[in-house]
């Protein structure tokens, strides 16, 4: 879990700043990851056990193409909340928010709850479910009096949100998980409020996500412009 001391006027301010096409510059064309792993070893040097989680988050893919979407979701999952262990952003980063591709956490073998739903999203972006069935998702942990986020997958536009998480290693349903209130989640198309499925802004694009993509570009990735 992210341990974020967020104040209601920071909620807004990120509310406000998040607009539609978070994700549609993200291509399904196939990764290089022999590319990937030049370019993060002409970053970081010698990858040590990094290259094996590197390549093993490639099997991941492959392995997983034929799989049905639930069996996606579920290796997925259990994929990187097996290889990433919690550590706050201050602590690994030096900064208080910061959002890392699925390399730069892999490299780490860290990252915060951002962290762990964005290498999920973009994997399972790569295996093919669409954007709309996926929300990046801003909850408040109620049992740790915290902001955290998870990643929800939505079988069809009003099916009850599946919700992968950090915390636990199950796929729940939401209505299963009463310990998170949600705040609001995003995706390609925009942002939208809790027990809402109509888009709510198309207001400018969140500057963090557009780091994360260009951080992405830089690794390799073919991403564009989101």
């Amino acid at each position: 879990m992210r341990r974020l001391r967020v104040q209601g006027w920071r909620w807004r301010l990120l509310i406000l700043s998040i607009g539609g096409g978070l994700l549609a510059g993200l291509s399904l064309a196939d990764w290089d990851f022999a590319l990937i792993l030049k370019n993060a070893e002409s970053r970081y040097g010698n990858l040590g056990p990094a290259r094996e989680r590197i390549l093993d988050w490639e099997a991941l893919i492959k392995s997983s193409a034929a799989l049905s979407e639930a069996d996606k979701l579920n290796e997925v999952n259990r994929f990187f909340n097996r290889k990433f262990r919690f550590v706050d952003d201050i602590k690994l980063w030096r900064e208080n928010d910061y959002w890392a591709t699925p390399v730069e956490a892999l490299v780490k073998g860290a990252g915060d709850c951002e962290d762990y739903s964005l290498a999920k999203y973009f994997t399972l972006r790569r295996l093919g479910i669409p954007s709309e069935k996926l929300r990046i998702t801003y909850v408040k942990a109620l049992n740790y009096n915290q902001a955290h986020m998870v990643l929800t997958y939505y079988a069809s536009p009003t099916a009850e949100p599946l919700v992968l998480d950090n915390l636990i290693n199950d796929i729940r349903p939401a209505s299963q998980r009463k310990d998170l209130l949600p705040v609001y989640a995003f995706n390609a198309e925009g942002l939208y409020l809790p027990g809402s499925n109509a888009r709510k802004s198309d207001s400018k694009k969140l500057s963090r996500w557009q780091d994360v993509l260009k951080k992405m570009r830089a690794e390799g990735f073919a991403v564009g412009e989101g």
